[in-house]
């Protein structure tokens, strides 16, 4: 059997057929497609499989094929369904996975043939021999979680034609799912509250199969501190450079803090949040006590360790004030890089339900689902001046003066590697801000005259020549 699977993009981001080549140049923001190339590497080798990653390449819908897969989150479900709508069309099997239609199997029923609710392992496999047999299900799901023991490594080889297009094309996971439950968490969700771990000689045989920098794409990658600390340990020999995500709890564990450091980390994705302490008790998430974030922040980038901090605009307690209020934080600890998030509702968690019954949603185009779009009716303030807001935020982190004194502190508090890794990373962020059209306002300001708003786009101006790089006028997305 002849398996297609595909990892659909959203419009402003996808790859067209008319264009193929035409790929934007945002490589620092995307790696190996875990779920995909782990799917392939449990498919049985009497299958050939293809994997289609529509950010850097387009669909041929009328692909000789027998079976399409297509894993999707909430955002791309209005793709997924256009896609999969195609494919039968053409008479082909069309397979839903992935979390959003985990959480909506009945909504993704009505354009697929089968949909896989929950993790792979085991389901996959069963769905290939029924449709061998001729006796496809309309939905699988397991009662319990898969032993990542029988996790495959993840044939990284489907992806090598296109790993120029991505930061790295060799993600390795340690675990998966999370033993917090934040209100907002679709992966609690997705993997019912649980936190596991693969076996560590599996972890380390593929460590030492990749070259030295790579991704570990863990959810937590000290969930498990005991584990983390064998992992860290057995890796310092290996002289790897990694970057990975991770609790701002290791800066409570100084000693794990420095195995990391020791094994390689040069970077870690933080889910900071907010600095509101009412708005991390609502959601759950305590633990990352608003108090201390300063100490612990700086205690992780002195150990030579980067930070990219996920923050959330549009929480309850957020008023319009929160925007400067969030940019004079993310300045004054010295934050690397930042990726901002709208408060948005995805569907399985206990964040969705209590808004869907307050009436709170005000817009269910999933597509409108990427955090980037106001989708819910904030408390403290309207829905149009979120959205300014958090362009705003945006725009004026990833300013140009921002971005060089970021760079030229990294260099001097991270060392090289890591100062290359934080301009590159800043200026696809700004190449995203410019391409989309994010500027946006603060709403807690008046209108009016800014002289160094002027300044600020003459040196853009100047610098987009003296780079030769070419400004592209495109409408937001959201219009």
């Amino acid at each position: 059997m002849k398996i297609l699977l595909i990892l659909p993009a959203a419009d402003h981001l996808r790859i067209r057929a008319d264009a193929p080549d035409r790929v934007p140049p945002r490589a620092m923001l995307r790696f190996s497609i875990l779920p995909l190339t782990t799917v392939a590497a449990l498919t049985p080798p009497t299958h050939s499989v293809t994997i289609v990653d529509e950010n850097v390449e387009p669909v041929d819908h009328d692909a000789d094929v027998d079976l399409v897969g297509i894993s999707f989150m909430t955002a791309l479900a209005d793709r997924a369904y256009e896609l999969a709508d195609a494919f039968r069309a053409r008479g082909k099997i069309v397979v839903a996975g992935g979390y959003h239609p985990t959480f909506c199997p009945d909504e993704a029923a009505r354009h697929f043939d089968a949909v896989v609710c929950g993790e792979a392992e085991g389901l996959w496999p069963q769905l290939l021999a029924d449709l061998d047999g001729g006796s496809l299900k309309p939905q699988y799901r397991s009662d319990s979680l898969p032993d990542l023991a029988e996790t495959p490594v993840p044939r990284r080889d489907l992806v090598r034609g296109n790993s120029r297009h991505y930061v790295t094309s060799h993600a390795i996971q340690t675990g998966r799912g999370c033993s917090h439950r934040c209100r907002y968490c679709s992966i609690t969700a997705f993997h019912r509250g649980a936190h596991r771990t693969r076996p560590l000689d599996q972890v380390l045989d593929e460590v030492g199969r990749v070259p030295r920098h790579f991704m570990f794409v863990d959810d937590n990658i000290i969930a498990d501190r005991h584990y983390a600390r064998r992992l860290f340990e057995a890796m310092i020999p290996l002289k790897k450079r990694w970057v990975s995500q991770c609790s701002i709890e290791i800066a409570d564990d100084p000693d794990l803090l420095d195995l990391a450091h020791r094994a390689g980390c040069r970077g870690l994705f933080v889910g900071i949040e907010t600095t509101s302490g009412r708005n991390l008790a609502a959601m759950d998430k305590g633990f990352n006590g608003s108090g201390d974030q300063k100490s612990r922040i700086a205690a992780i980038r002195r150990k030579g360790i980067g930070i990219i901090a996920g923050m959330i605009v549009g929480m309850d307690n957020d008023d319009r004030h929160v925007f400067e209020q969030t940019l004079h934080f993310l300045d004054s600890v010295r934050i690397d890089a930042l990726q901002l998030n709208i408060m948005t509702p995805l569907p399985g968690t206990p964040l969705f339900d209590q808004l869907d019954r307050a009436g709170r949603i005000v817009d269910r185009r999933w597509s409108r689902y990427d955090f980037r779009h106001t989708v819910i009716a904030p408390k403290k303030m309207t829905a149009g001046e979120l959205q300014a807001g958090a362009d705003w935020l945006y725009s004026r982190f990833y300013r140009l003066d921002r971005i060089v004194l970021r760079s030229m502190r990294a260099l001097f508090t991270l060392g090289p590697l890591s100062a290359v890794l934080v301009f590159r990373l800043n200026m696809t962020y700004r190449y995203d801000n410019i391409r989309e059209g994010v500027k946006g306002r603060n709403p807690a300001r008046k209108k009016g005259f800014s002289p160094f708003k002027r300044l600020e786009s003459l040196c853009s101006f100047v610098w987009d020549k003296v780079t030769g790089r070419r400004t592209i006028a495109a409408q937001k997305h959201s219009s």
